[in-house]
């Protein structure tokens, strides 16, 4: 991981913000831990991810998926998607069965995209 996100800029947005405040005692250690700006940088969700994410939603269910509601891979993947970007995730196959273009990278512990 360290070699990809020394070679570009590592980015994340607000699900995976959400996704590891559970992981620290408050937001200021959240925060502290995706500095410098200039390593971890902050995307807002795209609109334009949306129809993609519940289009990939819609064949997670048609395909026995037992959610009720979209899960939060399905933006990650959209949001890559959407924008180009390359994917950093623990289980690049899931991503690529639903985001034929998603450049989704192993292994790794959380959510982030390469700019």
């Amino acid at each position: 991981m360290a070699l990809l996100i020394n070679s570009r800029t590592a980015a994340i947005n607000p699900i995976t913000y959400a996704e590891m405040a559970p992981h620290y005692e408050s937001e200021r250690q959240l925060d502290l831990s995706l500095v410098p700006p200039s390593v971890f940088k902050r995307l807002p969700l795209p609109y334009t991810a949306g129809f993609p994410a519940a289009s990939a939603f819609l064949e997670y269910r048609k395909a026995g998926g037992a959610k009720t509601s979209p899960l939060p891979y399905f933006f990650f993947g959209a949001h890559a998607e959407a924008e180009g970007l390359s994917l950093l995730t623990r289980d690049a196959a899931r991503y690529q069965s639903y985001f034929s273009e998603s450049r989704a990278h192993l292994p790794l512990t959380a959510y982030y995209w390469l700019c």
